[in-house]
């Protein structure tokens, strides 16, 4: 009976060791599926934090009148060129006496006189180009006298708003000496007491000196385009 019950203690023994290693190796992976169980031994590496966008410029010009930002009201831009604008026509300006220029050749003759054109019309209009002179005959366009033009320097558009007025320059080949003077080339001097201007695209236009006449010599004459600005 004891060996009997030894032999029963023996058996439950090794039953409980048999059940304690089963448990383990079911608790065990082996194989593939130790693989797949197994830990990476590689650390992540944590991602860099995205870069933040570059902050967007301020608006321009003013904000609603609201206070938002939402809504801009562009700054006024700086008045421009007319836009659109006719050539000016005879009926739409007015053209000046002439005044004898600052800058102008030696001599005793006129020498240079400077001429402008107003724009008398309600709506603006443009100029562009030189004028044409000739020396006013008596009682009839027939006998006027056409000078030999030159043109001095290029021609732009200028643009006249009412009121406004556009320059040009006539350069004479001047008298020479005193009382009726002579001409250097041996001509005989001429006087004008007016001139008749042509303006392109707006007519021919009789105009006086502001002080004496027109004395040239050689009916030659060097003319500047219309522009904004006064020539010296």
């Amino acid at each position: 009976m004891q060996y009997s019950a030894g032999v029963g203690r023996t058996a439950g023994a090794l039953a409980a060791a048999v059940a304690v290693t089963a448990l383990m190796t079911g608790c065990t992976p082996t194989g593939a599926d130790a693989a797949i169980a197994k830990p990476s031994s590689t650390s992540s590496t944590p991602s860099a934090p995205a870069a933040p966008e570059p902050a967007k410029p301020a608006p321009t010009g003013g904000t609603s009148a609201g206070g938002g930002t939402g809504h801009v009201t562009p700054s006024p831009s700086a008045p421009g060129p007319v836009g659109g604008a006719k050539a000016c026509t005879i009926d739409q300006i007015k053209v000046s006496a002439a005044h004898q220029a600052d800058v102008r050749p030696p001599g005793t003759g006129t020498g240079a006189a400077v001429v402008s054109v107003t724009n008398t019309a309600k709506s603006p209009c443009t100029l562009h180009g030189f004028p044409t002179v000739a020396g006013a005959g008596n009682g009839s366009p027939d006998h006027n006298v056409p000078l030999a033009t030159t043109t001095s320097g290029s021609a732009a558009t200028v643009s006249l708003v009412a009121g406004a007025r556009a320059w040009t320059k006539l350069t004479f080949v001047n008298v020479q000496g005193e009382a009726d003077g002579y001409c250097v080339s041996g001509a005989t001097p001429a006087s004008f007491p007016t001139l008749v201007l042509g303006v392109p695209g707006a007519g021919s236009h009789q105009i006086s000196m502001d002080d004496g006449v027109f004395a040239e010599c050689d009916n030659k004459v060097t003319v500047t385009a219309f522009s904004a600005t006064k020539p010296s």
